[in-house]
């Protein structure tokens, strides 16, 4: 099953359904479900800016539908979806719509960039 690395909190903000859309420097044409990847190493700052202290790293976390890839031609177009994204202009242009979000056990695993196949298993909570 294809997976995404994403660093803390943005999994986990996710997951919680508060963060609706991925946003990306690159666009992609899959479409469908993938494994949620929480990166070894979180952000700090936005772990700070959102409130928490400690979460999972290097895990698997859920799993995800990317229904739509939209492209944010100006700088208003970001602003407008900020409650969605919770970024700046900056994090990219693309952003990755995602619908069905679920928490699974947890699965100790390496990430990589871009979206990856992951060959283990998982299990649905």
């Amino acid at each position: 099953m294809k997976a995404l690395s994403l660093k803390q909190p943005f999994a986990e903000l996710i997951l919680q359904g508060k963060k609706k859309i991925e946003l990306r420097t690159w666009n992609t044409k899959f479409r469908g479900e993938f494994l949620i990847h929480a990166s070894k190493i979180p952000d700090k700052n936005a772990m700070k800016e959102f409130g928490f202290d400690d979460l999972p790293c290097g895990f698997i976390l859920g799993k995800a539908e990317l229904v739509y890839v939209k492209k944010y031609e100006s700088k208003s177009a970001h602003e407008k979806d900020k409650k969605l994204h919770l970024g700046s202009e900056d994090w990219g242009d693309y952003g990755f719509v995602l619908e069905n979000v679920r928490r699974i056990k947890l699965v100790s695993c390496k990430g990589r960039l871009g979206f990856w196949n992951f060959e283990g298993d998982i299990k649905c909570l």
